[in-house]
């Protein structure tokens, strides 16, 4: 019988949320390296998430889709960089919905030992409850929330 146990001598894999924001992108910086210390895969999840209110207006998905295509395509070009200087095992998985279900999912798929991610500066989330707060709360994976 063999018997498998995820992180039990470090992150193999580990999932970072990002989407642009400068804790998101600082979360990705300490992922990075935390998996060139570990020598663990990494997953950049980017999440392209329309706003509701986006919805409301005429024509107003367009220019925000643009927005979040140019966040992704910036996102790869650093992916891609970080992988000939920093660290060769990353990869950038994209999604579309809600950040956490997507980030939950994705984790669950990959394997993943560890979630990182940036602290949320929105109001709302203190209310509502941020991404973070949200995946120490499933409790599948630890999770490493950066300043």
């Amino acid at each position: 019988m063999t018997y498998f146990e995820l992180a039990t001598d470090g992150p193999q894999v580990i999932v970072v949320g990002v989407d642009g924001s400068r804790t998101s992108l600082r979360s990705a910086s300490y992922a990075a390296g935390l998996a060139r210390r570990q020598s663990a895969r990494l997953v950049v999840v980017y999440v392209r998430s329309i706003p509701s209110m986006a919805t409301l207006a005429p024509m107003g998905i367009g220019p925000v889709r643009e927005a979040l295509d140019e966040t992704e395509e910036d996102l790869r070009r650093q992916v891609v960089a970080a992988t000939e200087t920093v660290w060769p095992r990353i990869e950038l998985v994209s999604a579309d919905g809600d950040p956490f279900a997507e980030l939950a999912r994705i984790a669950d798929e990959v394997r993943a030992d560890a979630v990182v991610v940036g602290a949320s500066s929105r109001a709302g989330h203190r209310v509502v409850g941020s991404i973070a707060v949200r995946l120490v709360r499933a409790g599948r994976w630890p999770v490493t929330v950066v300043p």
